[in-house]
């Protein structure tokens, strides 16, 4: 990557920063790009030089955040995989590594949540593309360990993929803003006893 390059990235970045706290804080119709160049810490114009529209800017915000979901995702399973763990320890690195994600980037994962709710917006099919991307790492994962035979052959792969990545983002708010006083590995060890089926103790 050149420097022009990297500038832009580095630019785009804290764009997209200032976007989502803004639009986290006060919504997407109230926010304007004045606030986002504002906050952003750089001209208005150069909100329009990387985007057309405020519009655009979400989208490709969307993009990037759940981009960067997918990736850690992706990274989990990989990383089972190279020391040569079993799918459900994958999936269980999975779960972690969604968990560090939103610790990491509160505002986006609360502002993803609430859109998949919306219908009617310019954007919402670049959020099912983005969605479906970040749900098909875990499906993946779940249709090795059945051909493998590791995990169970009646498992619904779709929907469980969906309530897996459903589990982590709705156990993850609720962490945030109700229950802080909880550490990450606190929230990770109780996820993970979902995942083994042991809810009810042995």
């Amino acid at each position: 990557m050149n420097s022009g390059s990297t500038r832009r990235h580095a630019t785009r970045a804290k764009l997209y920063e200032a976007a989502v706290t803004l639009i986290a804080e006060q919504g997407f119709s109230a926010t304007t790009v004045d606030e986002i160049a504002e906050r952003a810490g750089v001209a208005k114009g150069t909100v329009y030089y990387n985007f057309t529209s405020k519009t655009e800017l979400f989208e490709e915000l969307l993009r990037y955040g759940v981009g960067l979901l997918t990736a850690s995702l992706r990274e989990a399973a990989d990383e089972a995989e190279q020391r040569g763990g079993s799918k459900t320890e994958a999936l269980d690195g999975m779960i972690r590594a969604g968990l560090v994600f939103i610790d990491r980037y509160p505002a986006f994962t609360q502002l993803y949540v609430a859109e998949l709710w919306r219908t009617n917006r310019a954007w919402r099919s670049t959020l099912m593309v983005v969605r479906r991307e970040a749900v098909a790492v875990v499906e993946t994962v779940l249709r090795e360990g059945i051909e493998r035979g590791e995990l169970n052959q009646e498992i619904d792969i779709p929907l469980t993929a969906a309530a897996l990545v459903g589990m982590v983002l709705v156990a993850a708010l609720d962490w945030q803003a109700f229950q802080r006083e909880r550490s990450l590995d606190e929230v990770h060890a109780a996820l993970s006893r979902l995942l083994h089926g042991r809810v009810g103790g042995r």
